[in-house]
């Protein structure tokens, strides 16, 4: 098929595409029923109005009720005010700001070449990609974090370092997750943003626990060790390592740190190589994706943390792979094993996301971004081309002692700029150096929740 060549038959094309996205994302997913959403407002309404526990609240109907840190529910207290609808809107409206934020700090000028015709068709890519399909319809928090964590990653990357720091000591406050990113700053040195990042994290928690201390001290020596209080570890949703030991029936805690820890040192060698090269972009990736494998549980929603990972494919010159990859994950292929993910299919193809972020974190480009190398390649073509204005001085004075001729001291008026009759040294010169800168089964009102396998009755 040839794509549209005028601006006319571009626009009737995104219409089509936008139209066939929009009913697909406001009809299936929102069977979900906004379930995340609904446990965090149930949570603050029992808290502030009826004087409840926040750990002891549950969905009506289900065994499952909030699981982040307390600040997480101070953060959300705003929620009380508000009727549910009105959360409702709100939330999307988050989630809107925080993907442009995501989206423009990832493709930093890089998408002005493809004006709004390509702009548009990357949106429509966007909303077709399933963990941000459930991170709205769900009504979760990743995307507001992950805005957050590449916040710090962008200033690392300009040279910004002193302001870095606040957007990590956030996220992780409100989720656990994020937390690696403060291990990444002191992996690589970064002992400024390191300092902040930890900080502002323990200062957010002590926050929380002057709020509500028997909360805090709840949280912080019970409910985050009982895992579960998220979900069962063995349900398909669940896509990081132990959630394939899980379907494996592998119970011996001994295997799954065994694991965890060989992820992390790869980690630590790849992303602490990133960083060296000033790839802070693939440093913060890695990142993510070790983040999502180590996690006990990491359910689908939670994989937009491998958009970055994405944004370095492309730019490394591997587009056709990240495509490839990201199609992948927008198939909905793991759910064809909701109900058995026995055999060898079930253990290829009912882990496929945990295999696409294992093999990203393995194979991820993390030397110097490309377009870097690309512009130091040609700086440094030019400045080889180009003869230096000591050689063209004192090449001649060499084989003629005395005055330099007319010729020669013009050449030499030249390079020391008007009115100096001295050659300025190659030394003097700047030195270019730049700054690194399928069917959907889940989508079915039976499996409205990555949380449970049945759902709450209506």
């Amino acid at each position: 098929m040839t794509p549209p060549r005028t601006d006319r038959g571009r626009l009737l094309l995104v219409l089509a595409l936008g139209t066939a996205v929009t009913v697909f994302t406001a009809t299936v997913p929102l069977l979900r029923d906004w379930f995340d959403l609904r446990v965090y407002y149930g949570t603050v309404g029992s808290w502030v109005h009826h004087g409840g526990r926040i750990y002891d609240y549950r969905v009506p109907g289900t065994a499952y009720g909030f699981t982040y840190p307390p600040f997480a529910a101070v953060a959300m207290l705003p929620m009380a005010v508000l009727p549910p609808s009105a959360v409702v809107v709100v939330s999307l409206l988050l989630n809107l700001v925080a993907l442009g934020v995501v989206a423009r700090l990832l493709t930093g000028r890089f998408w002005r070449r493809f004006g709004w015709y390509g702009c548009a068709l990357g949106a429509c890519g966007l909303a077709l990609f399933e963990p941000l399909r459930d991170t709205f319809s769900f009504g979760q928090v990743n995307l507001l974090l992950l805005a957050l964590v590449l916040t710090d990653c962008r200033l690392l990357a300009t040279g910004r370092e002193r302001r870095a720091g606040w957007g990590i000591g956030l996220a992780a406050a409100i989720k656990l997750t994020p937390a690696l990113f403060i291990g990444l700053l002191l992996l690589t040195g970064r002992r400024r943003p390191a300092a902040v990042a930890t900080a502002v994290a323990l200062g957010a928690t002590a926050l929380a626990a002057c709020v509500d201390p028997d909360a805090s001290r709840f949280y912080w020596t019970e409910a985050m060790w009982d895992t579960t209080r998220v979900g069962r570890l063995d349900y398909v949703s669940n896509q990081s390592l132990q959630g394939i030991l899980a379907r494996l029936a592998v119970q011996d805690r001994a295997v799954w740190a065994g694991a965890v820890l060989l992820v992390l040192c790869v980690w630590a060698v790849r992303a602490g190589r990133a960083a060296a090269a000033g790839n802070w972009a693939a440093a913060f990736a890695l990142t993510g994706l070790t983040a999502c494998l180590v996690s006990p549980i990491t359910w689908v929603h939670h994989l937009v943390w491998l958009l970055p990972a994405f944004a370095v494919l492309v730019r490394a010159g591997h587009p056709r792979v990240a495509g490839a990859l990201y199609t992948v994950l927008c198939t909905s292929v793991v759910w064809l094993w909701f109900d058995d993910a026995s055999g060898v299919d079930g253990f290829l193809g009912g882990n496929t996301y945990t295999w696409i972020t294992l093999g990203l974190l393995l194979w991820l480009p993390a030397g110097q971004p490309r377009a870097v190398r690309l512009l130091l390649a040609r700086r440094a073509k030019a400045t080889a081309a180009a003869p230096s204005a000591e050689e063209a001085t004192m090449n001649p004075a060499r084989s003629q002692p005395g005055p330099p001729s007319a010729p020669v001291a013009t050449a030499a008026g030249t390079a020391g700029g008007p009115g100096r009759g001295l050659p300025r040294r190659a030394s003097s010169e700047p030195t270019a150096a730049t700054r690194p800168a399928a069917p959907n089964p889940q989508s079915s009102s039976s499996r409205a929740s990555s949380y449970t396998a049945k759902p709450p009755p209506a």
